[in-house]
């Protein structure tokens, strides 16, 4: 049966074969099945024109009714009810349906339509459960309704349907977008083999007959050995009876043929219409003649009709959904890819969430001359006919073919691995793809028929039988993929759209950033040097100050280092956050290490954060102010008690108090040095500031303003415990006299002044390395008992020597100048950590955390 849409009339009537029967005038078949009578009357429904042979008997009619009036014929009051349905179904020509008419004392189930000028009255026996049959179907409906997704509304369906109706098979067909068909659901009998997933050719269903089911949703056979019943008209009537629409119309022999080969004694079937297409059909089979009640005919094309419409429903909601997802996907690639400095590299590593937007067996991109796949795609040797293929498309043109061999019949190799192929063009000047495969349809079967099974064959032979339908579609999509659909075009074309946006803004992005980040690295260089000549210039001033009377080298370079670090501390804050930190968090930095001993140190205050400038002077005051505390203030004395409290004034400037007390007999100093200067003059004149510091018998009070622009409020969350206080005594220094140490530190001054100060406390260092092998090497030759590692080198980071050292179980401290930001991995994250610059004192804490550490794992 080849596909043909325009039927023959000349072959009414005549012999029916394979030969024709894609011709076969199948809406004038010039008989009806026997389970009812026709009439048929002029377009005002006055005379019958045309009748069934058996109009008479089933009527009781006692005389032939042509040229009769219809009202003589079955009563005026059944000839106006079916009028009057007749006036309410409109210009329809679907039927119209009346139950339980009385003609001529018989009681008949009726239908009426009108089409070619015709009025076509079909009659049947009456329903005799008409009330059980619509509770019936509005159950199955709203069981459907309750279908969450097309899938499972299609496996519903069957089962639901053939409980309705009583059927030993029903079935779902689907046709694709070529004209075949495919079993998606089924419900059955036991008894019977599946044929769930079996395929059958576009030419099983001729056009005519396709559509026939548009036209009319409803095809019923009660009995396939049916003996048809002519239709007769009179002699002037020339002109044969379209029954296109008719419930009893007589079926082609051909199609009787099929169903007998298969043992089906009995069929229905209802179209499934989306959109004024062919869908599919619901198919019932029955294995013994079953004739079909009007009211069951109904109620099942209602069902069929809610199930198409609800099919479409849920099939837009999942292309919506599906889109929506896709395009959530592909915003989410692109915003990546966007931001990526190379947009192609970011697109190959998105390829997996790419193969998921349109369905195929494989997934391939070519971009900058790098073929990448994934899952069923040809390797990049088998792909250069493909990419030729792509390189000679118009640009922008998304080329897609269910049959590549008739495409590159010389490219046998990469045809057979790969049927069908869609190609996006991702780029409108370079020659970048994206590739998706679909494997030969006859690969992706699932047909669940019984491959030992054989079939009746009657006098057309072996083709008109599911193995035959199956074989035949198997040889038409030989060498063919499954069909891209629609949507799957829709797709491609937004993927090919979006990243040709993206790469083409990526590019400018990048032009742009380039000229951006040369401004901004000039801008950096100048802000560096600023930066660090302002730390030199402050450092240079501590250092050339003029010693106090009587105070000795030792003192004058401890007073020195404790001034560095309060700078260091600052200087690593602002690099930080350019905007400072928090007040809290200096104090309780610069009074920290006093704590304990019994010393009470109290800090009060709101949660503030300093500029960065101003972080850095009153981290110098605060330093000062600390240690003038541990010398000759509060700090010094058993009963002597410090407070820091601080608030914001309505002009919102922060006002900080520093009071000690608990001391007897303090006087205030003769002279003032160098920290005193430092603390009254360094915040009025760097900041505008005010700075007053007075002495009592029994304690100082010191008063400090800072002005309005140098303060903000932080989060509550953000302030540190407020309360800095030790009761216990203060640890004691930690006795590592004898350990032997290795250090790892590029800056020879810097290694040789911690080497000093480390033998002071009475360690021995076994060696000073400054790049990562000599360390490597020296650890080897003779292993330390504890290390110091400058965390980035001349020629490199430090983190091979501490992978070697953890390894071997040796102890080890970082040493760093990038304070918190320091980013270690996260095997070494309870690694001690001491930042530059330090003091011997605070390495020899580090190292003794180190080893206790290691103890511990040990």
């Amino acid at each position: 049966m080849t596909r043909n849409a325009v039927s023959d009339a000349s072959l009414a009537g005549q012999p029916i074969d394979l030969t024709n029967c894609d011709r076969e005038p199948i809406h004038i078949p010039g008989s009806i099945q026997p389970h009812g009578c026709l009439l048929a009357c002029d377009n005002a429904a006055r005379t019958i024109l045309f009748r069934s042979e058996n109009a008479p008997a089933m009527l009781n009619l006692t005389e032939d009714p042509l040229d009769r009036t219809l009202a003589d014929t079955i009563g005026s009051d059944t000839a106006h009810a079916l009028l009057n349905a007749l006036a309410v179904s409109g210009n329809r020509p679907r039927p119209a349906l009346l139950f339980g008419q009385t003609v001529n004392g018989r009681r008949l189930d009726a239908t009426i339509h009108r089409f070619d000028n015709r009025t076509i009255i079909e009659f049947e026996p009456a329903s005799l459960r008409l009330g059980k049959t619509i509770s019936l179907s509005r159950t199955v409906i709203e069981r459907l309704r309750a279908a969450p997704d097309a899938d499972r509304l299609i496996q519903q369906a069957a089962m639901l349907i053939q409980a309705q109706l009583g059927y030993d098979r029903v079935m779902i067909y689907q046709l694709g977008e070529d004209g075949a068909g495919k079993v998606v659901a089924e419900a059955k009998l036991d008894c019977h083999e599946s044929f769930r997933g079996q395929y059958f050719p576009a030419s099983d269903i001729p056009q005519q007959a396709r559509a026939l089911y548009v036209r009319n949703p409803i095809r019923v056979i009660g009995d396939i050995a049916f003996t048809p019943v002519p239709i007769l008209g009179r002699d002037g009537n020339a002109e044969p009876l379209d029954l296109s629409y008719a419930h009893l119309r007589s079926v082609s022999p051909i199609h009787c043929e099929y169903l007998h080969n298969m043992g089906v004694s009995a069929s229905m079937s209802v179209s499934i219409i989306i959109d004024g297409a062919l869908w599919g059909l619901i198919a019932c089979h029955h294995y013994s003649p079953k004739i079909l009640s009007m009211a069951d005919r109904a109620a099942a094309e209602m069902v069929g009709e809610f199930f198409s419409m609800h099919l479409d429903a849920l099939h837009r909601k999942h292309t919506r959904d599906t889109e929506l997802a896709a395009r959530r996907t592909l915003d989410d690639m692109l915003v990546t890819a966007s931001r990526n400095e190379d947009a192609g590299i970011a697109l190959q590593d998105r390829l997996p969430q790419l193969a998921e937007l349109i369905p195929s067996d494989g997934a391939a991109m070519w971009i900058d001359g790098t073929w990448t796949t994934l899952g069923h795609a040809p390797t990049a040797a088998q792909a250069a006919p493909i990419l030729a293929l792509a390189n000679g498309l118009s640009e922008g043109q998304v080329f897609q073919t269910a049959c590549l061999s008739g495409v590159l019949p010389d490219a046998q190799e990469l045809t057979a691995l790969a049927a069908g192929v869609m190609i996006i063009p991702l780029s409108k000047r370079t020659r970048d793809f994206l590739f998706y495969f679909r494997k030969e349809a006859i690969q992706t079967l699932d047909w669940g028929g019984d491959p030992n099974k054989t079939y009746e064959t009657g006098r057309f032979g072996d083709r008109l039988t599911p193995r035959k339908s199956f074989a035949i579609w198997k040889e038409t999509v030989r060498h063919t993929s499954q069909p891209w659909s629609e949507s799957d075009r829709r797709f491609a074309e937004a993927l090919r759209i979006a990243v040709v946006e993206v790469l083409l803004f990526n590019n400018e992005v990048l032009a742009d950033e380039r000229t951006r980040a040369a401004i901004r690295q000039r801008v950096l260089n100048r802000e560096l040097n600023h930066r660090v000549k302002n730390i030199l210039a402050i450092i240079q001033s501590l250092v050339g100050r003029r010693s106090g009377d009587g105070e000795t080298l030792q003192d004058y370079v401890q007073t020195l280092r404790g001034r560095i670090q309060a700078l260091a501390y600052a200087h690593d804050q602002v690099v930080r956050d350019d905007d400072g930190g928090l007040l809290g968090d200096l104090l309780s930095a610069e009074l920290g290490p006093y704590a304990g001993e019994g010393r009470f140190i109290d800090l009060d205050g709101p949660a503030l954060a300093l500029e960065g400038r101003a972080f850095s002077v009153m981290a110098l005051i605060f330093h000062e102010m600390a240690t003038n505390a541990a010398k000759y203030g509060a700090l010094s004395h058993p009963e002597g008690r410090l407070s820091v409290a601080w608030r914001v004034d309505d002009g919102g400037n922060c006002r900080i108090a520093w009071t000690e007390d608990g001391m007897e007999g303090l006087t205030a100093p003769t002279r003032s040095g160098f920290g005193s200067a430092l603390i009254e003059q360094s915040l009025p004149f760097d900041l505008g500031g005010e700075s007053q510091v007075a002495f009592h018998p029994t304690g100082i009070e010191a008063c400090f303003m800072l002005p309005a622009r140098f303060v903000r409020t932080a989060p509550d969350s953000a302030q540190r415990p407020g309360r800095a206080v030790q009761d216990g005594p203060a640890p004691a220094a930690p006795v590592l006299a004898g350990r032997r140490v290795l250090l790892v530190e590029d800056q020879t001054l810097i290694a040789m002044a911690l080497e000093s100060e480390l033998q002071d406390h009475g360690l021995h260092v076994t060696g000073r390395a400054g790049t990562v092998q000599s360390a490597l090497d020296m650890i080897d030759r003779d292993p330390p008992d504890l290390a110091v590692l400058d965390v980035n080198l001349a020629d490199g980071d430090s983190l091979a020597v501490a992978e070697r050292l953890q390894a071997a179980g040796i102890p080890f401290v970082f040493a760093t100048g990038y304070g918190a930001d320091l980013g270690l991995p996260d095997s070494f994250s309870d690694t001690p950590v001491a930042g530059k610059p330090y003091q011997a004192r605070d390495i020899v804490q580090k190292l003794a955390e180190a080893e206790q550490q290691e103890a511990g794992r040990g």
